[in-house]
């Protein structure tokens, strides 16, 4: 049986034609940070069945976005557009984005604002869960292709890939989706930046400050990160979130397309560098780099043995510091602009900082044993 839609599609505070959640809003009680730390770790619950309250960011925090936005809102805009291209030449006909709840969500609703106005196509989008160990949102696959989205139009996008981890997710769930339905939908994720050489289609391999990384609901839609409870998502609906409407007086979500456009609007598509591809010399490298990372610092901490533990790159120590226990930062410099939102999570929380000059990327985090 399929979802059942609302009769107007949820879309948080995004403009329905930038974004379409396939989400269930629901209402649920939160947990400490703490507790959900050893409940995970214990075993007794699953991540994606728990969530902790998000805060407001403060004033000094929302100056350190609006810096990494006058840094990187070029460079970004630039990235966009060289996946938008890549995009237009490899599909025909319209295209369906389906980006990954949450940090895919922004840069899904660029990429399709800049392929309907630089490249003139057809485009829609919609941002769907994927959990890990759980799969993509099945139902909301299921969705899309009744409400006549052809498999081959679907394109998924991510902001980032660090250990590959949800890259290879997607892989698994949409191989298993297509064999259940007798689709060929491409499991490729496509990011601005592919740390581990896990994406089909990226930007760059660069660990660079993506602006939107720093915040939570108020630069993707007021929505949460994604949920699944028995207790809150039945078999037939959707990956549930939490609609956060407090933060409405906050909220950045449009104003960050709107100031990233505007940028891409003004860059030329003459001189713009290729995308890196999976199977490419280049991807294969960054494999290879990340495996080393994770064996030497495996080698270095205890805590590091357990990979799900390991977090590199800038976006993903970013959800350590905000979402989960840090035990510890690694920090390839120690005072590089691109990680001063880090430093002042770790300052605020009393989280350790160690400098290793020889990372590949520009920050670590690793998770806290809770025994």
């Amino acid at each position: 049986m399929a979802p059942r839609m609302a009769e107007r599609p949820f879309t948080g505070s995004y403009r329905e034609e930038d974004c379409v959640f396939l989400l269930k809003p629901i209402t649920m009680a939160s947990v400490s940070v703490e507790d959900k730390e050893r409940l995970i770790q214990s075993g007794k619950r699953h991540y994606s069945q728990m969530i902790t309250a998000e805060k407001p960011p403060s004033e000094a925090y929302m100056r350190l976005f609006d810096q990494a936005m006058d840094r990187n809102a070029d460079r970004l805009a630039r990235d966009l557009l060289v996946l938008a291209r890549a995009m237009a030449d490899a599909k025909q006909g319209p295209i369906t984005i389906v980006s990954l709840a949450r940090a895919g969500t922004p840069v899904g609703a660029l990429l399709g604002r800049i392929l309907r106005k630089r490249f003139s196509r057809e485009c829609a989008h919609v941002s769907i869960s994927i959990v890990r160990d759980r799969g993509v949102d099945h139902n909301a696959l299921a969705h899309l292709l009744s409400q006549g989205h052809r498999d081959s139009s679907l394109v998924f996008v991510d902001g980032w890939t660090g250990k590959g981890t949800i890259a290879r997710e997607l892989t698994g769930s949409v191989q298993s989706f297509n064999e259940r339905n007798g689709t060929r939908i491409d499991s490729g994720a496509w990011t601005i930046a592919d740390l581990s050489g896990a994406a089909a289609v990226a930007a760059t391999g660069e660990d660079y400050l993506i602006p939107s990384s720093i915040l939570n609901s108020t630069v993707s839609g007021l929505v949460s990160r994604t949920i699944l409870h028995e207790d809150h998502v039945g078999p037939t609906d959707f990956h549930g979130c939490l609609h956060y409407r407090q933060f409405e007086p906050i909220d950045r979500t449009n104003w960050f397309l709107d100031t990233i456009e505007r940028r891409a609007q003004l860059l030329g598509l003459e001189d713009l560098p290729d995308p890196l591809r999976a199977g490419g010399v280049r991807s294969v490298a960054l494999r290879e780099t990340m495996g080393g990372l994770l064996a030497a610092l495996a080698g270095r901490f205890l805590s590091a043995t357990n990979p799900n533990f390991v977090k590199p790159g800038i976006g993903e120590s970013t959800r350590v510091l905000l979402r989960r226990v840090p035990e510890l930062l690694v920090l390839s410099e120690p005072d590089h602009a691109e990680t001063s939102h880090l430093r002042m999570l770790a300052r605020e929380k009393g989280v350790p900082v160690e400098i290793d000059p020889s990372l590949p990327v520009k920050a670590v985090a690793l998770i806290q044993g809770m025994d």
